[in-house]
């Protein structure tokens, strides 16, 4: 389903409760528990943000501020120290 097609259904159900006062509060609450469940994720960004910190990465890696392992245990090593 694309953002469009779940932006109509949306706003489709929305009109059905539109009516009853409280549909409209109980809707309003879970909408403001989605919105806090977002802002408190850290994980979660846009796609531009995403491909932002990629190229980022590749700069830094390109300066000779990567990690480079030689084999798995010594990449375990590193993650385990962090």
């Amino acid at each position: 389903m694309t953002a469009i097609q779940m932006n109509a259904e949306l706003l489709r159900n929305m009109s059905i409760i539109a009516d009853d006062e409280n549909l409209l509060k109980r809707a309003a609450k879970y909408l403001r528990k989605l919105v806090a469940e977002k802002q408190a994720d850290p994980t979660l960004m846009t796609k531009e943000e995403f491909f932002a910190r990629v190229d980022e990465a590749r700069e830094e890696i390109r300066q000779g501020k990567g990690k480079r392992f030689t084999n798995p245990e010594e990449m375990n090593a590193w993650l385990n120290s962090l």
